[in-house]
């Protein structure tokens, strides 16, 4: 059954589904003509709505395409690249390739996604020139199915969100600590049995796979090249160069990112903001890259990656603003408030975070949309809100398996396009399903 229905999901993907970008603009066609047939907004007004919300989440696109960026350049130093050559040794089959990746990427994703995208990309190359006849094509989609487990993990923007004093719904449900969303009993049940499974439903899909789609070997050797060159550090002629080749501008630097970061968790207790993940990203990248020059070299490499975020966010934000303005949005979340009671609702609001997430591909811009709608429908019918936050958080995981625009960054290591992937991660969106569903419905 699995063999089938791997090949079946690959077989519609290879066909039918888009660039990522293009996508995107196939999203805003649907919501602008949703907006149009099923709201009262015109035509016109669903054009403004698209073009007002353009730029509404420059900040947060900022902030994102930032964790991607320190998490590449964190990944890439000689001392995280090391580590990555010496872990994918522990693989030899292209089974064990598969198990090991994804137990990886997945760790990774849960200490920081944009790291764990890029280390999942990077451990796959090892992998992939180790063991030659590896499906390549599964092997990414292993990689990124550790994204899953992103929103339950220390860079969960909803939970991160609603723990800060100053979120937008602090009038109404306070500020909720992470003991209570990340670190609650539901969420570590969800986390810890996907961490368990998800290496082996990829494994099985590996077993059940007849098509090996192996990596081009010019694509390998120039990527490798890049990922194994040694650190060495350039001959300095100009006082100019001497400072960019200088150790000790990159330590003091660094030094005193990392005073900032005591100082922050000795003044704030377990904040851990969005902000401050990327500023310890930042500064771990600086202190062990060793030198500015190199350090910047990385930099380079690493927009290039972000690149993709960059450009279609606002096509998002526009999608968002036509969601919003239009009720759409509201629309679709108060017909799941009305088909739910205290025990469902939990698993609704799941379900309708997920679909929420095809047009508001951002945790951060889904909570904005969606939390108005159904923090006031919790409270109403009882319902724990760290919970319906969480709810949320997952939706919005849940359908990124099938939702390219995340996947960009690792395509671009791995040089696949989602096409290449989408088959196995659409198996992985109906499995994990199960696990998510079941714990939403009875802790």
């Amino acid at each position: 059954m699995l063999k089938g229905l791997t090949s079946f999901f690959n077989r519609i993907v290879q066909r039918y589904l888009p660039d990522a970008f293009l996508f995107a603009i196939i999203l805003t066609f649907i919501v602008y003509v949703l907006g149009v047939f099923f709201t009262s907004s015109g035509p016109s007004q669903m054009v403004n709505h698209w073009g007002t919300g353009f730029w509404n989440l420059l900040q947060f696109a900022m902030q994102m395409s930032l964790i991607v960026v320190t998490g590449y350049i964190l990944a890439n130093t000689p001392f995280v690249k090391g580590l990555l050559q010496r872990i994918s040794t522990l693989a030899n089959t292209p089974g064990q390739g598969i198990l090991l990746v994804t137990i990886v990427a997945s760790i990774a994703c849960l200490i920081n996604y944009g790291f764990g995208l890029v280390v999942g990309a990077l451990l796959a190359l090892h992998v992939a020139k180790r063991i030659p006849t590896i499906d390549y094509r599964l092997l990414i989609a292993a990689a990124y199915s550790g994204f899953l487990l992103w929103h339950g993990g220390m860079s969960g923007s909803i939970p991160l969100t609603i723990a800060t004093d100053d979120h937008f719904l602090i009038d109404m449900i306070g500020s909720i600590p992470i003991t209570q969303t990340i670190f609650g009993g539901m969420n570590l049940f969800i986390v810890i049995f996907l961490l368990v499974t998800l290496p082996l439903m990829n494994w099985l899909m590996n077993r059940s796979n007849d098509y090996t789609g192996t990596i081009d070997s010019e694509f390998l050797n120039e990527q490798m090249a890049d990922v194994e060159e040694a650190a060495t550090t350039e001959a300095a002629s100009t006082p100019a160069e001497k400072l960019e080749n200088s150790r000790i501008v990159s330590m003091l630097i660094g030094l005193l990112g990392l005073v900032f970061i005591v100082f922050h968790f000795a003044n704030n207790g377990l904040d851990i903001n969005i902000n401050i993940v990327n500023f310890i990203m930042l500064f771990l990248g600086i202190l062990l890259h060793g030198t500015p020059r190199r350090f910047l070299n990385t930099v380079s490499d690493a927009v290039k990656n972000a690149g993709g975020i960059i450009i279609q966010f606002p096509f998002y934000a526009g999608i968002m603003g036509m969601m919003v303005e239009s009720g759409l949005s509201e629309q679709m979340s108060l017909w799941f408030v009305s088909i739910s009671n205290e025990v469902t609702y939990p698993l609704f609001a799941f379900i309708s975070a997920g679909i929420v997430n095809f047009f508001v591909p951002s945790g951060g811009g889904q909570w904005a949309v969606q939390a108005p709608i159904m923090i006031p429908a919790s409270i109403d019918l009882g319902v724990d809100t760290a919970k319906t936050a969480m709810a949320v958080a997952w939706g919005d995981a849940w359908t990124n398996m099938i939702q390219p625009f995340w996947a960009l960054p690792l395509l671009a290591i791995a040089g696949l396009k989602v096409k290449d992937i989408m088959g196995f991660c659409m198996v992985i969106l109906l499995y994990s399903f199960i696990p998510i569903a079941f714990a939403l419905l009875i802790f």
